[in-house]
């Protein structure tokens, strides 16, 4: 059976299902990086302009660039407060519509895994940044279990569900970061881990979000009355147990490399 592809189109929805991990994650990624005022950033894979926001708010960019393959992303990225000045264009993050060493920063958030051939893509971020810049990523750890929604994604393979999942789990590997940062030419390459937190309200709250998932929505609303039933009971026994007051608090963990171009 054919793994369906996951597919980010709808922006608010996506920021009700990840906006809070990935603030979490990016805001602790930015930490990391430390860099100086009045660069010339491109986001790659910027979505709905979440990463992008941050890069603004916190960073004092001269120019900001962002890049994603959806143009529906790209419309509500271009509606956020604070981004008015910001250039977005629909894109590949294999074949980047920009000149060589036109910009300082090249980052790609939450999205490396997602490219066809991640070597390619980091090729590509290399080849638009300056002497002296920065190439930089984070993503989340799928294939050991750092996902935001990893049991999710257990819970219903273990019923039988084909989940989506991205065309190049393995890139989030600190090892395969390691290696396709150093691979690219890259020096002072070096890897980090985040582990970020969230909490829901309660179960409920949990159930509300996911169905806005891209991954898993579709797949949550063709279900049986009866499956949803099973889902959800095995799914309260996965999570972690709830507090007193009945939130839930998950954890997550992301993978992030940053190198310098000769």
């Amino acid at each position: 059976m054919t793994t369906p592809q996951i597919r980010f189109n709808d922006g608010a929805g996506y920021e009700r299902f990840m906006g809070v991990w990935s603030q979490s994650v990016g805001q602790q990624f930015l930490d990391w990086l430390a860099l100086p005022s009045s660069l010339h950033w491109l986001d790659i894979g910027c979505g709905n302009g979440a990463f992008t926001g941050m890069i603004a708010e916190r960073c004092a960019p001269a120019i900001i660039d962002g890049i994603d393959p959806s143009e529906d992303q790209l419309i509500y990225a271009r509606q956020r407060t604070g981004l008015q000045a910001a250039s977005f264009r629909q894109g590949d993050a294999m074949a980047l519509p920009y000149s060589d060493d036109s910009v300082d920063v090249a980052v790609m958030p939450l999205v490396i895994f997602f490219v066809p051939d991640p070597a390619k893509g980091v090729a590509e971020m290399t080849r638009v940044v300056r002497s002296g810049g920065t190439v930089s990523a984070y993503a989340w750890d799928m294939e050991g279990g750092g996902f935001p929604y990893f049991s999710l994604q257990q819970t219903l393979r273990d019923l039988g569900q084909v989940v989506p999942s991205p065309p190049s789990p393995e890139a989030s590997r600190l090892d395969v970061l390691q290696s396709l940062w150093s691979g690219a030419g890259l020096v002072d390459v070096q890897t980090h881990v985040i582990t970020v937190q969230r909490t829901y309200a309660d179960f409920d709250d949990y159930w509300a979000t996911i169905q806005f998932g891209p991954s898993v929505g579709k797949l949550l609303k063709m279900l049986t009355p009866e499956q949803v039933v099973t889902l959800q009971e095995s799914l309260r026994a996965r999570l972690p147990s709830p507090a007193a007051d009945g939130s839930i608090t998950c954890t997550a963990r992301a993978n992030a490399v940053n190198g310098r171009v000769q």
